[in-house]
């Protein structure tokens, strides 16, 4: 298998790194392969899933708590 060094990595974003692997239960290595896949593959959501993921965070707002914004 390849392997990747990678060299002068600023210090605020390793540590960004360092704290992501751990929340997550992974390795460092193991959290740069994550970043380097869903940058390079996002995943592609139809829109029926999208407008599933609206529908779903809508149902969790208060019917009148938008209707502040409409004032």
């Amino acid at each position: 298998m390849p392997a990747l060094t990678i060299k002068n990595i600023p210090t605020g974003l390793y540590n960004e790194l360092k704290h992501a692997a751990e929340q997550r239960h992974r390795s460092i290595n193991s959290e740069v392969i994550v970043c380097f896949k869903e940058t390079l593959f996002p995943k592609k959501h139809s829109a029926k899933d999208r407008l599933a993921g609206i529908q779903a965070l809508r149902s969790q707002i208060e019917p009148n708590s938008t209707s502040i914004f409409l004032l």
